[in-house]
């Protein structure tokens, strides 16, 4: 019974996410003056040589850096979490 339900659940799942999937548009982003300017400016001002690393770990690194923090703290809870405590 509870596979018959779990295999029917996963299912419909999928369904789902098949019609989520399918309604997706992606557009054209178009030709934002940022993004020329990124482009023309990043190596010089940060000295790499992607743009993406530039833009990522120098024009936001501050960001960069809380979404880090986040990740060790949730990695860090779920560690503790799930240890195994001694017998005492």
């Amino acid at each position: 019974m509870k596979r018959k339900l779990s295999i029917t659940i996963t299912i419909l799942m999928i369904g789902m996410l098949g019609v989520i999937v399918t309604g997706l548009t992606f557009g054209d982003p178009g030709d934002h003056p940022m993004d020329r300017y990124f482009i023309e400016n990043s190596q010089q001002q940060s000295g790499a040589n992607n743009v993406v690393t530039a833009v990522l770990f120098d024009y936001r690194g501050f960001d960069t850096l809380g979404e880090a923090a986040v990740l060790f703290t949730a990695a860090l809870g779920a560690t503790l979490l799930f240890r195994k405590r001694r017998e005492e």
